[in-house]
């Protein structure tokens, strides 16, 4: 038992060293720019030591976090299987999930008001709404079909870009813009399909990048029609099928009989995206039980015995890019409607590795994993941006929000070291030939038992 013991402290100490030597060129010395002083650098080390302690404690946590599981699974047998626990759980949990989101914004309205409600409802709650449709887009094209796509940001700028042009020069309603956009992004998801049809891993991963980077290069040139780094800006804001959020006699309040908020536009897109993240969830859902989605399962784990069973890889390939940038491509329009500005800027590579790791940092596969990476994710950047109390605190100028892509890289190293699958793993198969034996009578038949 002491050894183990030893073995934890070591682990622990071998985790803050690390820590030490990263955080010593990243955290320790800050260049500032000063009227009297100039340019100058300055110290922050009792920062690089709260890291270090934090790292140090947290390795403590999870190794015996870790230990406390081992040995409580040597010590039980549970009676009934896994799968039907779990099937269960998930389902409470989700029923109770969307009744939490659908309280959300009534919950923060009545708590802190519609002015202190909006910041919560617009930055946390549809930000990450969003990006949980991304996820689950992605999920798709490299959870189901296992074809890595470091691209997928090119069909969200596709389908913003796309209603920005309809909605602006042609002056099309959102309700309508929002199905073509999908389509048109699901045309690009096809014409990138069929060059990478003999490509796997990095050779997949290389050309989808340079799809991505092809479309950002488009809109930043072609001034003609996305006016280039300008943006496009002054896209209509989004209506109640034809009925503005105004305050005058034809806005919303005034036609149902409401006293009128600023924040009822927001309220709006909130349901508005909670809904399109719930159809895009319940289609992927049907899919992955339908013949196609077990296509998909399959062309993930061995596209050669996918051949050899007489499988057309090539439907299956091309569905799956298509239906993935068919969500991205409504994500894409609502978030043209919602910003009323679009640009090259916002559809960078960052963008795609940010949905990647949303997926991979969940568990390729699993639904409910996207959502809670997207949380952690998402709404850890907004939230490190109320840390500005820090700066007081240390005594020098401390921006939080220049380390989120440092946090989700430490992230990602720790997941791919101890949950190497994500935070909930859901790489099992839809279909079984025979129901699988419960844990107890196959630990029995074993010899374990």
């Amino acid at each position: 038992m002491g050894s183990k013991r030893l073995n934890i402290l070591k682990s622990a100490g071998l985790a803050a060293l690390i820590m030490s030597g990263l955080a010593f060129p990243i955290v320790a010395y800050h260049a500032d720019m000063d009227l009297t002083r100039g340019l100058f650098l300055e110290s922050r080390w009792p920062l690089v030591f709260a890291l270090i302690a934090g790292t140090f404690v947290l390795s403590l946590l999870s190794s015996f976090l870790r230990a406390w599981r081992r040995s409580k699974q040597a010590a039980t047998v549970p009676a009934k299987t896994a799968r039907t626990v779990s099937k269960r759980a998930l389902r409470l949990i989700s029923f109770a999930g969307i009744g939490a989101l659908m309280a959300f914004p009534l919950a923060c309205v009545f708590t802190l008001g519609p002015a202190g409600s909006l910041k919560w409802i617009d930055n946390y709650g549809i930000q990450i709404l969003i990006y949980v449709m991304l996820g689950w887009g992605l999920n798709i094209v490299v959870g189901l079909a296992g074809l890595l796509d470091l691209g997928y940001v090119a069909f969200y700028a596709v389908g913003a870009y796309g209603y920005a042009l309809l909605s602006t020069d042609l002056g099309w309603p959102f309700w309508i813009c929002l199905p073509i956009c999908g389509l048109i992004a699901a045309v690009f998801g096809i014409a990138l399909g069929f060059p990478v049809l003999r490509l796997r891993g990095d050779y997949l991963a290389i050309v989808t990048l340079a799809f991505g980077e092809i479309i950002r290069v488009v809109a930043l040139n072609w001034t003609a029609l996305t006016n280039g780094d300008a943006g496009i800006s002054r896209i209509p804001r989004i209506t109640f099928f034809g009925i503005p959020f105004s305050k005058g006699e034809d806005g919303f309040a005034a036609h149902f009989g409401l006293p009128f908020l600023p924040i009822e536009r927001t309220v709006f897109l909130y349901y508005l995206i909670l809904a399109l993240a719930l159809l895009t969830n319940f289609i992927t859902m049907r899919l992955r039980h339908l013949p196609l989605g077990r296509a998909w399962e399959a062309l993930r784990e061995d596209e050669i015995a996918c051949r050899a069973l007489g499988i057309d890889t090539v439907a299956a390939k091309l569905s799956a890019f298509a239906i993935g940038a068919f969500i991205a491509g409504i994500a894409g329009a609502f978030f043209s409607v919602r910003q009323g500005f679009v640009s090259p800027s916002s559809f960078g590579f960052i963008e795609s590795a940010t949905i990647l790791s949303i997926v991979v940092l969940g568990g390729a596969g699993s639904q409910w994993g996207i959502v809670l990476a997207a949380i952690l994710i998402i709404g850890g950047s907004e939230f490190l941006r109320e840390l500005d109390v820090l700066q007081e605190y240390f005594g020098y100028t401390f921006d939080p929000t220049q380390y989120r892509m440092l946090l989700v890289g430490l992230g990602m190293v720790a997941m791919m070291n101890w949950r190497p699958r994500g935070l909930v793993a859901a790489r099992q198969p839809s279909l079984f030939l025979k129901r699988p034996k419960p844990v107890a009578t196959e630990l029995i038949a074993e010899g374990r038992g």
